[in-house]
């Protein structure tokens, strides 16, 4: 599992690849932090390459998308795949989030 955090002007842009499972889960809450602090500024969660997540990639998401609204930021998911898409449904995170 690899996380890799760019910015683009307004946007911070997170791309995950591989499985988001719980052994990767601590990693890549580390990885994240940088989105947690982005004050002003649209979070970008690009699963293009994210082949998996479990309830603990669930909480690391949910995690973000909490610090994002104490910044008055905006975090959009792109990208994710059927399997992925279907997770979020199940759990109803398909309403938390802006997902194109």
């Amino acid at each position: 599992m690899t996380t890799q955090i760019t910015t683009n002007g307004n946007q911070m842009i997170a791309a995950f690849a591989g499985r988001l499972d719980t052994a990767a889960a601590v990693q890549t809450a580390e990885d994240v932090k940088p989105l947690l602090d982005a004050t002003d500024k649209e979070i970008i969660l690009d699963c293009t390459a994210l082949d998996y997540i479990s309830s603990s990639g669930l909480r690391i998401f949910l995690s973000i998308r909490k610090g994002a609204a104490a910044h008055n930021s905006k975090v959009i998911v792109k990208n994710i795949n059927d399997d992925i898409r279907q997770v979020f449904v199940m759990t109803g995170f398909i309403s938390l989030f802006e997902i194109i």
